[in-house]
C-alpha cells in the first residue's frame, strides 16, 4: 500500500506551514521520508513572498516543497490545473515511498485535490470574451447578465466575484448549464489523514494583525512595486491577492497607506473566518488546537497507526 497522505488545513496565521515542517522533520528522524505539497493558490507565484507568508528560503531548504514558485504573476491560476499537478506530485512521491504532506488554506484547492471533483471544459476565446465584458462593465453588471441567463447560477455566486461569474458564463456557453454547488466529501485518493488547526477568533485576529504589520515592516510595499514591473496588474489571479490588491490601490493613489494596511487586515480576517467555516463542514477532519505542543506527536502517531 501507499504511504498515507497527511493533510494539514486551517485558516491564515494558524501555523500550518511551520507545523508541516516540524512533522516532516520528525518523520524523517524515524526513517520515514516526507515532503510537502503546497495547496495554497498564491504560493505558486514567483516573487510574491512577503504578502503570502511564503516559507523562507531556510524553511524551504529544511524540507523539500512542491508547487511553490511555479508561475509568474501574469499567469492565471486554474483549480483544474492545480488539481492535476498536485495529484501527479502526490502519486510520484508515494511511488518513491515518500510520505506527502498536503498543506494549505485554499479550501477549494484542497477539496479538488482530495475528492471526486471534475471540471467542465474550457475555451480561451469564450473566456476572453467574458473577461473583456467584465473589464468593461464590472462584476455587478455582469452578475445581472448571468442572472438573466441562469437564476440558479447567479444565486450561488457573489456579485463581486468576477472570476466565478466569468467561469459560470463560460460553462453556460460551452455546456448549456452551470451548477454552483460543489461536490460532496468523497475521497478520490486513498489513505488520507486530514487534520485541521483551529483557534479562538480573538487570537486569530491578533495573529493576523501582527502578520500584516510584520509584512509591512518586511517590505511588502517595495515587493509589490517591483512586481508591478513584472506585470502584476495583468495577472488576473495574482493581482487580486489580499495585501497585493490593497498595496496597488495605495501606489495608484486611490487610498492611503494606512487604509491599505487596514483593508488588508480586515479582508484577511474575513477570509480566515470563511476558511475555518469551510473546513469545519468537512466531517473527516481531526481538529487540533493551533500552536499546541502535542500537535506533532498527534500527527506522527496517526501516521504510525495507519496500516500501509
Amino acid at each position: 500500500m501507499n504511504p498515507p497522505l497527511v493533510v494539514i488545513n486551517g485558516p491564515t496565521a494558524s501555523g500550518k506551514s511551520r507545523l508541516a515542517i516540524d512533522v516532516a522533520l520528525r518523520l524523517q528522524e524515524t526513517g520515514q521520508p516526507s515532503e510537502i505539497v503546497n495547496a495554497d493558490s498564491m504560493l505558486v507565484y514567483r516573487g510574491m513572498d512577503i504578502g503570502t507568508a511564503k516559507p523562507t528560503r531556510a524553511e524551504l531548504d529544511l524540507v523539500p516543497h512542491h508547487l511553490v514558485d511555479t508561475s509568474s504573476v501574469t499567469e492565471t491560476a486554474s483549480v483544474a490545473d492545480f488539481q492535476n499537478l498536485a495529484r501527479e506530485t502526490i502519486a510520484a512521491l508515494r511511488k518513491r515511498r515518500i510520505l506527502p504532506l498536503l498543506v494549505g488554506g485554499s479550501a477549494l484547492y484542497v477539496h479538488a485535490i482530495l475528492d471526486e471533483f471534475s471540471f467542465p471544459g474550457t475555451d480561451p476565446a469564450v473566456r476572453a470574451r467574458h473577461e473583456a465584458r467584465l473589464a468593461e462593465i464590472g462584476s455587478q453588471a455582469l452578475h445581472a447578465e448571468l442572472a438573466q441567463r441562469s437564476t440558479q447560477a447567479a444565486a450561488g455566486i457573489l456579485p463581486g466575484n468576477g472570476r466565478r461569474i466569468v467561469r459560470a458564463l463560460e460553462v453556460l456557453d460551452l455546456t448549456g448549464e452551470f451548477t454552483p454547488q460543489l461536490p460532496e466529501w468523497t475521497y478520490a485518493l486513498d489513505g488520507v489523514l486530514q487534520f485541521g488547526l483551529e483557534l479562538e477568533r480573538g487570537e486569530m485576529d491578533r495573529r493576523i494583525d501582527h502578520r500584516v504589520d510584520q509584512m509591512w515592516r518586511d517590505g511588502l510595499v517595495d515587493e509589490v512595486r517591483g512586481l508591478l514591473g513584472e506585470g502584476l496588474r495583468e495577472g488576473l489571479t495574482a493581482s487580486r491577492a489580499l495585501g497585493y490588491r490593497q498595496v496597488v490601490q495605495f501606489l495608484d493613489g486611490e487610498i492611503s497607506e494606512d487604509e491599505a494596511m487596514a483593508r488588508t487586515k480586515s479582508g484577511t480576517r474575513r477570509f480566515a473566518r470563511k476558511q475555518l467555516a469551510w473546513f469545519r463542514r468537512d466531517p473527516r477532519v481531526t481538529w487540533l488546537s493551533a500552536g499546541a505542543e502535542g500537535n506533532v506527536d498527534a500527527i506522527v502517531a496517526a501516521v504510525r497507526q495507519h496500516a500501509w
